[in-house]
């Protein structure tokens, strides 16, 4: 596939491809990435720098969605993780799609307050589906030491476990569930910038820092806010993000200076 309409930007530590997300992947090698979180457009409407995030029909999205992630697939390395995000309604094709070509480890809910908005006449959405995938599932990096969580049961409230010979204290850390409870990105919050869907940066440090390790690369073929980049900087990686929109480049540009 060509990729002539593709302008590189960045560093090679930290570059930045502008333009297509498919044009720009045929300029990653197979077989070089060792994560990839991607978080597309939803289909839903949202308008992004002016283009509104929207199929003909929502096989037409499904269509463009097989042809990514197959792609996406083909740049991990062999002991690669992909973190893979959309809407709730469209996650079960993802779903269906991905467990044939990789071994799903976990299905995470990403839960998150309410903005006051809610819906009125049916339960409204409160969360997004995040899947984990590996290509091997013998063989992938999961750095449980770097992302441990208070364990209430242990920190708190002190039990002992009467079940182990002789008793012990329960833990007082321990490797997430697949609830994670982070706050959306809001206006006037440090970290915001002006996207209309941005990931907050607690999400992608805990992913970037479970699977993968300093030195490593992380592509992300829907940069956006690039707090992807941003985080692999921060936490010693390597990056590739790729965004089709100039406004966006532009947040890309200064947060990876």
């Amino acid at each position: 596939m060509k990729a002539d309409n593709i302008q590189i930007l960045g560093t090679d530590e930290h570059r930045i491809y502008f333009g297509d997300a498919i044009e720009a992947l045929s300029l990653v090698p197979d077989g070089s990435v060792d994560l990839i979180f991607a978080d597309p457009p939803y289909n839903i409407g949202k308008v992004f720098a002016g283009l509104k995030d929207k199929w003909a029909s929502n096989n037409d999205y499904l269509q463009w969605c097989y042809i990514w992630l197959q792609i996406c697939i083909n740049k991990l390395k062999p002991n690669g993780a992909f973190y893979v995000m959309t809407s709730t309604q469209f996650m079960p094709y993802f779903d269906l799609f991905l467990r044939d070509k990789l071994t799903i480890l976990s299905r995470i809910v990403w839960s998150y307050d309410s903005s006051g908005v809610q819906a009125k006449k049916y339960f409204g959405s409160m969360y997004e589906p995040i899947l984990y995938c590996v290509k091997d599932k013998d063989n992938y990096t999961f750095n449980a030491d770097e992302i441990l969580v208070e364990a209430k049961t242990g920190s708190k409230r002190g039990l002992i476990d009467y079940r182990k010979n002789p008793p012990q204290p329960y833990n007082t850390q321990k490797v997430p569930g697949n609830v994670w409870d982070f706050a959306r990105v809001r206006y006037r919050m440090e970290e915001y910038e002006n996207h209309p869907t941005q990931k907050p940066i607690a999400l992608l440090e805990r992913i970037i820092k479970a699977s993968s390790n300093e030195g490593d690369t992380v592509l992300d073929p829907f940069s956006g806010s690039f707090t992807t980049g941003f985080m692999a900087k921060r936490l010693h990686r390597k990056s590739i993000n790729i965004e089709i929109q100039e406004e966006f480049i532009k947040i890309g540009l200064r947060r990876l200076q």
